[in-house]
């Protein structure tokens, strides 16, 4: 309906009240309903021109109260009732009778227009050093860990963590901690957030796909990327580009979690290179007589950890190993320090390995010549040369990752560490007469 200025409404009342024309002739030349000039008309006639001279009225709860109940009293309709207390519409009346019904009084009370203000902390400040100030400051750490842990999640993959990805963040803990310290936290303009607050509220066009991506992924057990989720769709009747696939995973903050890469620690020559001396033959008669090892990568949670292990080709068993959260030559130092001390005093022993850095540097190979120990190293990009250590990488990859799902990097790696005591002690070989490495050692070994 077209909008009326003030003389337009009291012409139209004064031409039905001076009787000229009817209600639906006015009603019909001015392009609007008979109810809207009998409105007007009652209007007028209860208040006269001051009716239309009223600006909007933000009506109080009490007011909105007062008017229901005389027109519960009175028997009077919505028109008549808005004519009385110079209401603009009689809607406005039928409205508030329903919310009332519905809800009580507390639905007629005004709500301010916009977002909500800022809670201000007007709480005074703890006492330096008191049981207080230590619960608030655990609870804001609390905070900002699981805010960065959110954040990771989001921004796997080596994305750029953009204002959006940091409301969505906070979007989801709001119900936990108070909007205001997340945007601090997050380090975001307040009308950022709130912007994209809106846009989160929104109906999401792709949440049936969504959530058929979720459950192909935890039913593969986050071993598939989004082309094989791209592929798998389609079985559902789904038929996205897979970068839209990929597109969507990274929004939900979840990808291929279940990945075993080989690391490659080679960055040229930094030291000195041994040569071959192990020669692909991984066979040995006696413990402490060859020894290989390497180093692999495992990224999970958006988190990396790193294992160095060290395998006796005599039996097979990983005599000492080390994980850390990054692939610093103390990764390699303490593993071969716990090496070392299986050690007896007449054992010569072959130590073989890629060429990476570590194993160039002037301190490794002092640690090997102090304890009588050969070293050995693989051609440049020649895996093979390393098989065995490579195929214990791999049983691990197939009998541990792809078999089992992990709670956290603290899980995975206590299975880890459960995994390594298992393949020494229970796991059967068959060429070692289908003993585990560590009763191959204790029966037959010790026994000749």
């Amino acid at each position: 309906m077209a909008k009326f200025s003030i003389e337009q409404k009291i012409q139209a009342v004064e031409r039905y009240i001076n009787g000229h024309e009817s209600m639906n002739e006015i009603a019909k030349d001015i392009g609007v309903t008979r109810r809207v000039i009998s409105d007007w008309v009652r209007l007028y006639q209860e208040n006269g021109r001051e009716a239309f001279l009223k600006s909007y009225t933000n009506y109080s709860a009490e007011f909105k109260m007062n008017v229901l109940n005389y027109m519960n009293e009175t028997g009077t309709s919505s028109i008549d009732t808005a004519a009385i207390f110079n209401i603009s519409s009689p809607g406005l009346i039928r409205t508030w009778k329903i919310k009332f019904e519905i809800g009580g009084y507390d639905t007629l009370v005004s709500k301010k227009k916009g977002r909500p203000p800022m809670k201000k902390d007007t709480k005074t400040l703890p006492a330096e050093g008191s049981v207080e100030e230590l619960e608030a400051r655990i609870k804001q750490l609390e905070m900002e860990n699981a805010y960065l842990k959110k954040l990771n999640n989001f921004s796997s993959n080596e994305r750029k963590i953009t204002n959006q990805i940091k409301a969505q963040v906070i979007y989801e803990l709001k119900e936990i901690y108070e909007v205001v310290e997340l945007i601090k936290v997050a380090d975001i303009p307040r009308s950022t957030y709130y912007y994209w607050e809106k846009r989160l509220n929104r109906d999401d066009k792709y949440a049936e796909v969504k959530a058929v991506i979720q459950s192909i992924y935890h039913e593969h057990k986050g071993r598939y990327g989004y082309r094989r989720i791209a592929k798998e769709l389609k079985k559902y009747g789904f038929s996205h580009d897979p970068k839209t696939i990929n597109k969507l995973m990274n929004a939900m903050g979840i990808k291929c979690e279940v990945r075993m890469k080989k690391y490659r620690s080679y960055k040229g020559n930094v030291g000195k290179i041994a040569p071959n001396i192990l020669h692909r033959d991984f066979t040995a008669k006696n413990m402490n007589e060859k020894w290989v090892t390497d180093v692999t990568e495992f990224h999970l949670f958006g988190e990396k950890r790193y294992l160095s292990p060290v395998l006796d080709l005599c039996n097979g068993e990983i005599i000492a190993y080390t994980v850390m959260s990054r692939p610093v030559y103390k990764l390699v130092g303490d593993m071969l320090k716990q090496a070392v001390m299986r050690l007896r005093p007449d054992d010569q022993v072959l130590l073989h390995s890629d060429q990476g850095w570590h194993y160039q540097m002037k301190l490794y190979q002092r640690t090997l010549k102090q304890h009588n120990i050969t070293q050995s190293m693989s051609r440049k990009g020649n895996c093979l040369d390393n098989a065995v250590i490579e195929n214990f990488f791999g049983l691990l990859k197939s009998e541990l990752l792809y078999l089992q799902e992990f709670e956290s990097m603290e899980h995975f790696e206590k299975e880890l560490s459960d995994y390594i005591h298992y393949y020494n002690n229970k796991r059967m070989k068959a060429k070692l007469k289908d003993l585990s490495p560590v009763e191959y050692r204790t029966q037959v070994l010790e026994a000749a």
